[in-house]
């Protein structure tokens, strides 16, 4: 595994070599959650999955700050490693692991806080209370280790190394399933907190190899002179990025728990088949942002070089490749979506399957369309333009929540699955007109 330069060679050759290893990580990655709630629905009862569920969506708050960090971090660090600044490269590095460090210790205490107001302020039945409390107890216990992962997957996605995460991720979501299925077996009585601390550990242990590598592959790294521990000037380059990321993510995944508490009106039933065909929509969803993010790191090498007419090129490229993503998914999933969802549930109803095949029936024809969006988010990542990449995510978001109100009155949970392609589609027209302009500007300013 080695350093890899994004700006020379032939763009779509460099992306598909960069970002297949990327899309196969992220697959490992969201076997995690399916593992979770796959042993949950499967071993424990369809009230499991749906506490699963119900407590995933509130870890979707403290996700959005690792997702946050990881590309402020990954997209400075890519400019400065196309720029050949190396100094300031580690500087970046180290500034960033200190400053994690800080964040995830407080969000931890927050997050072990507040969960139980969390999941009463979406609505969460009764009777699977008490199990989703526990699995988010477990969980929000182990965010350092979310946090410090996503940092270092965002450093070696910086220096055009997407492999090295890939084995990490391969591993621990191997490993994560055994000792799902090992854990309930031993301790059924545990509920939901077998999937939970399975996940713990497993996670534990990728980070703290990921961090290891970290620091090896710097020494590889030549530099002059004194480096920089930490620099309040470079934080501050970091957080232009990481800050709009997160409260990107952050204002989705209060926009999901918000949708959630929507759904959690219509029943446990209800809620469980949205648990199970959410997380296989999701599994193509972080696929494409996984893909736009290493976008964003061939975007942002370049920019750092000033090889902008790559830039052009790169986003054909990606196009291309999240189109062969989202294509044979959109299919799998309109045609045997019920079945793959019922993989998750032990005994589903009629009422859980159906709520999960008429979601997935409505989503997937449009993730052709969404692969636009994510392929232009990442380019404007990679630029820094967050105020054009936030503006698109934001009306999206905008229009999912208020439409799932008004369009659950009428067509009862139909109504909340029919607000994802409408916001959808308003995203992709705006995210794909903010990068035309964006690009053209860019090439302006390098000629002049």
């Amino acid at each position: 595994m080695k350093n890899k330069d994004l700006t020379v060679g032939s763009p779509s050759k460099v992306l598909i070599a960069f970002c297949l290893p990327m899309f196969a990580s992220v697959i490992f990655q969201q076997l995690y959650n399916l593992a979770d709630s796959f042993v949950a629905g499967r071993f424990l009862g369809e009230d499991m999955l749906a506490a699963v569920g119900n407590g995933y969506e509130v870890t979707l708050i403290f996700l959005a700050f690792g997702f946050g960090i990881n590309i402020g971090c990954s997209v400075i660090c890519s400019q400065l490693f196309g720029a050949k600044k190396l100094n300031d490269l580690k500087c970046a590095v180290y500034t960033t692991f200190i400053s994690t460090a800080v964040l995830s210790v407080l969000l931890t205490l927050l997050g072990e806080i507040f969960t139980k107001p969390l999941l009463e302020l979406i609505n969460t039945p009764e009777s699977i209370m008490w199990q989703s409390q526990l699995y988010l107890y477990i969980y929000i216990g182990g965010l350092p280790f979310v946090f410090f992962y996503n940092v270092s997957n965002g450093i070696f996605s910086a220096l055009g190394d997407s492999k090295t995460p890939f084995v990490f991720l391969a591993c621990s979501s191997i490993a994560n399933i055994g000792m799902d299925v090992l854990f309930v077996l031993l301790f059924p009585k545990w509920g939901t907190a077998t999937v939970a601390w399975a996940t713990f550990i497993c996670q534990g242990i990728s980070c703290v190899l990921a961090v290891i590598f970290v620091f090896r592959r710097l020494k590889t790294i030549e530099t002059q002179g004194r480096v920089k521990v930490f620099s309040f000037g470079m934080l501050k380059r970091i957080s232009v990025i990481a800050i709009p990321s997160i409260l990107q993510q952050s204002f989705i995944s209060v926009g999901n728990i918000v949708i959630q508490g929507i759904i959690n009106s219509f029943g446990t039933a209800v809620v469980a088949g949205y648990s199970a065909s959410v997380k296989l929509n999701n599994l193509v969803i972080t696929s494409m942002i996984t893909v736009g993010n290493g976008i964003s790191n061939y975007t942002a090498q370049n920019l750092g070089a000033q090889k902008t007419e790559r830039i052009k090129k790169g986003f054909k490229s990606g196009l291309m490749i999240v189109w062969l993503i989202a294509i044979p998914f959109a299919l799998v999933y309109f045609f045997f979506g019920d079945g793959l969802s019922a993989l998750f549930m032990k005994a589903p109803t009629e009422e859980a399957l159906s709520s999960a095949r008429v979601f997935l029936r409505i989503v997937s024809p449009f993730y052709v369309m969404v692969a636009m969006k994510l392929t232009a988010d990442g380019v404007l990542r990679g630029l820094s333009k967050m105020g054009f990449f936030m503006a698109a995510t934001f009306t999206d978001l905008v229009l999912r929540v208020g439409l799932s109100f008004v369009l659950s009155r009428f067509f009862a949970d139909t109504g909340i699955w029919l607000s994802w392609p409408i916001g959808w589609g308003v995203a992709t027209i705006m995210s794909v007109s903010f990068y035309f302009i964006s690009v053209r500007k860019k090439n302006k300013i390098i000629k002049e």
